[in-house]
């Protein structure tokens, strides 16, 4: 008997015309959310979380709400006072206003402080700026290899949360975050600069390279520091910004003539081609603490020899000139460079002129009447004179050295006996 399949699709089944949804329960919105807080304890969490928040708020102490007017509105201003600001009041909390692009800011209100590298900073003229610099208020990253530059003269900034310091040679690239590029870093005095030509030149061109292809990444102001030694033994007397100089471009000195030279172009061409803001400072001799004591330069040499009690040498005649200018008047000269709006090159040195033979003669009356002079052959590219005509720098800067040369001496003769001798301690700050 075989199995019998049948088709049941032609039967229709009974399907309702109308469709009826499922009556909603009564009060469901209200009882589903305290259905679920109830389940898993959840509600336990909530009043929980609700007391230890009320615990931690009556413990908090009390803030002080002070009011800053400014303009014709008022700025409410809530500070909290915490322990560890009290404990080192000179780390202040910087304003929170930003500067104004001109760069003046409102009567009560800081100045917003910048981020600001420089290179060269352990060194001597370095060092001072970064004084300044923190003085100001502003962070400050020193960068130097330590080659003429000191750790001492930095050493009393450790601590301070605005400054950094990395070991670092510009001649190797190096990435960071800045406002402002100071850039100092090459040795400066002939016994240094000559010591490694080739290093000299590279640091100049390679490390200048580097330094405004930083600034160009970040958007950075760029401040470059050349020297009057761009003019070599020049022709034109006192020098202005637009003579080009008389330099000997294979000289024993051309390592650092012309490299300060090829920076300058490197940072024209910087500013015209990439739109970098740059500026260029033309220093001349310039003296204070913490110079290196024997570093071959003239004031240097003549203070270190007359406090040893040796007799100061004399190269030539003595009838050379130059121009000293004191530390602090160069800081100064630099700081408004930056901040103003113009490129430059500027002359920065005091006009003062004076032959080696007077110079000898402001030494021994500061340190020591009885000091002798020494006379030995003049040496290679020496330039016969040097006087800057800083007329550029009163106009469009309005900056003039204030300090004299005997004025000026006697800091730095204090500075250098007690390094020399030895009685202080190394690495308290020294100011200008």
């Amino acid at each position: 008997m075989g199995s019998e399949l049948i088709f049941r699709g032609h039967e229709s089944q009974p399907v309702s015309d109308t469709y009826t949804p499922k009556q909603p329960k009564p009060w469901f919105s209200v009882t589903q959310p305290i259905r679920y807080m109830l389940r898993e304890q959840r509600l336990v969490f909530v009043l929980v979380g609700i007391a230890i928040a009320t615990i931690v708020f009556t413990l908090l102490p009390p803030s002080s709400t002070s009011r800053v007017e400014y303009g014709h509105f008022t700025i409410p201003e809530t500070t909290t006072r915490l322990s560890q600001y009290d404990q080192k009041p000179m780390y202040e909390h910087r304003s929170a206003f930003h500067m104004y692009s001109s760069g003046k800011v409102p009567l009560g209100l800081k100045r917003k402080g910048l981020r600001i590298v420089v290179t060269g900073g352990a060194g001597f003229v370095g060092s001072h700026l970064v004084d300044r610099l923190m003085e100001r208020g502003d962070s400050v990253i020193v960068v130097d290899n330590f080659f003429t530059g000191r750790k001492e003269n930095v050493m009393h900034h450790f601590g301070n949360p605005r400054f950094e310091l990395i070991r670092h040679d510009v001649v190797e690239p190096l990435l960071l975050e800045v406002d402002q590029i100071y850039h100092l870093a090459c040795p400066a005095s002939p016994v240094h600069y000559k010591f490694n030509p080739v290093k000299t030149i590279k640091t100049n061109v390679v490390g200048t390279l580097n330094m405004l292809g930083l600034a160009k990444r970040v958007g950075a102001r760029f401040l470059l520091t050349s020297t009057s030694e761009v003019y070599g033994d020049p022709l034109q007397h006192p020098q202005v910004e637009t003579y080009w100089g008389n330099v000997n471009p294979i000289g024993v000195r051309s390592c650092y003539d012309e490299g300060k030279r090829t920076a300058e172009t490197l940072t024209m061409d910087y500013h015209r081609g990439a739109g970098v803001e740059v500026r260029i400072a033309r220093i001349f001799n310039t003296y204070g603490p913490r110079m290196c004591i024997d570093d071959g330069r003239v004031v240097s040499n003549f203070v270190a020899q007359a406090l040893r009690k040796e007799p100061m040498t004399v190269y030539g005649d003595g009838k050379q000139t130059r121009s000293f200018q004191y530390v602090s008047d160069l800081v100064e000269g630099l700081m408004r460079l930056m901040e103003g709006e113009h490129v430059g090159p500027f002359n920065l040195g005091n006009p003062g002129e004076f032959t080696m033979l007077e110079l000898a003669g402001v030494v021994r009356e500061t340190i020591d009447p009885d000091a002798k002079i020494e006379y030995k052959p003049n040496t290679e590219d020496d330039p016969h004179k040097r006087k800057p005509d800083i007329t550029k720098a009163k106009e469009l800067l309005g900056w003039q050295p204030k300090v004299e040369l005997r004025k000026g001496l006697p800091l730095m003769v204090s500075d250098f006996r007690k390094r020399i001798f030895g009685d202080h301690k190394e690495g308290g700050a020294t100011t200008a």
